[in-house]
């Protein structure tokens, strides 16, 4: 079975790419399924290239069409035409002319094409139409991923879930914890980072790493952030990052629903991929009661779960695990237990060509 994986745009900690969750995630997948099966990724940059990370085959399409200039929304006719040499493609958005133009191509060739809604997207077909029976199978990240997409009861439906390199990201005994606070994502307003800054305690500090996407939100945070410890890392490296889970007190995703300018998103977290990663690292995790990340953090456990918008909540879990250093490291434990048991991506490779071959 040759498999295509597409996505906008590559994932990359070194430059020429994006450093985001949605792009980690076709990426790692990608790359185990390559393991099983001969596999490729196909994406987008400035300039043609190609290369290989372990058994992964990866074409990079020069200069593409970008549909109504957005970045996110990448068309090229050569790597429509380069799909045509798999046996199954799995797109990683859902609206993109890429995907509705790779599920036409599937359907007139005869070949099986999936789709997994990483978030994100732009204009496309799928506005004015369905387009959703044109995919084989819908294959979400989270159970929340599919209730939200109306898709519960649909057979075509599938929860394949997420996973992490439980190789690379693990614990090392030999790293001391810093007791600093850490969050990994994109600086944006529904990411809630703003009310974590708010709740950090006098005398523990609080890493943020990631770009800042939204000028206007990351000048509010930095000013939230004025005479605290608070740190910005921009440009962090997989290695730098590993290390920055291993010697944190604690992961925090604290996302909302509604945003400090009073937006409202309805799927502020497909999954919660840097939750992932840190409890990997052996390190608990808080959350707030937001989208899929219930279902990755179980309150108590693996770390707590704590409402959104609301910094007195999170004040208190912080001080909790600053002041129960045993309780905090049981709770990491429990978290890489966790992922161990649920969240690998030889699991969900395996999910994955179970339902290529069975739709």
């Amino acid at each position: 079975m040759r498999a295509i994986h597409t996505v906008p745009a590559l994932f990359s900690n070194t430059g020429g790419g994006i450093l985001g969750g949605a792009e980690r995630y076709a990426l790692e997948l990608a790359r185990h399924m390559a393991d099983r099966t001969p596999t490729t990724l196909v994406s987008f940059g400035n300039q043609d290239r190609s290369e290989k990370i372990g058994n992964l085959n990866i074409r990079i399409f020069g200069n593409p069409i970008h549909v109504r200039g957005l970045p996110s929304n990448p068309f090229s006719l050569r790597a429509i035409a380069a799909l045509g040499q798999a046996d199954v493609i799995h797109c990683h958005q859902r609206h993109i002319v890429m995907s509705s133009s790779a599920a036409a191509l599937a359907r007139v060739s005869g070949k099986k094409v999936f789709v997994s809604d990483l978030g994100g997207g732009g204009w496309d077909i799928s506005r004015y139409i369905s387009t959703e029976n044109w995919f084989h199978g819908h294959l979400h990240i989270s159970a929340y991923s599919r209730q939200v997409s109306k898709q519960a009861q649909s057979p075509r439906a599938h929860v394949i879930m997420g996973g992490v390199d439980t190789a690379r990201f693990s614990p090392n005994p030999a790293v001391p914890r810093t007791g600093h606070v850490l969050f990994v994502g994109r600086i944006l307003p529904h990411k809630g980072v703003n009310y974590l800054v708010e709740a950090l305690p006098e005398g523990i500090t609080l890493e943020i790493v990631g770009q800042p996407y939204h000028p206007e939100f990351f000048r509010e945070v930095q000013r939230l952030a004025q005479g605290k410890n608070v740190i910005f890392h921009h440009d962090s490296t997989d290695d730098q990052l590993i290390e920055a889970y291993r010697s944190a007190l604690c992961i925090v995703l604290p996302s909302v629903y509604q945003t400090l300018y009073g937006d409202h998103t309805l799927i502020p977290e497909l999954l919660g991929q840097t939750l992932l990663e840190g409890m990997a690292c052996g390190t608990p995790a808080i959350c707030t009661n937001v989208a899929s990340m219930p279902e990755i953090v179980e309150d108590g456990v693996s770390g707590f779960v704590v409402p959104p918008n609301d910094p007195a909540a999170l004040r208190d879990k912080l001080i909790y695990l600053r002041d129960h250093p045993e309780r905090a490291r049981a709770m990491g434990e429990a978290a890489r237990t966790r992922v161990l048991n649920h969240f690998t991506w030889p699991a969900v490779v395996e999910r994955c060509l179970k339902i290529y071959a069975d739709c």
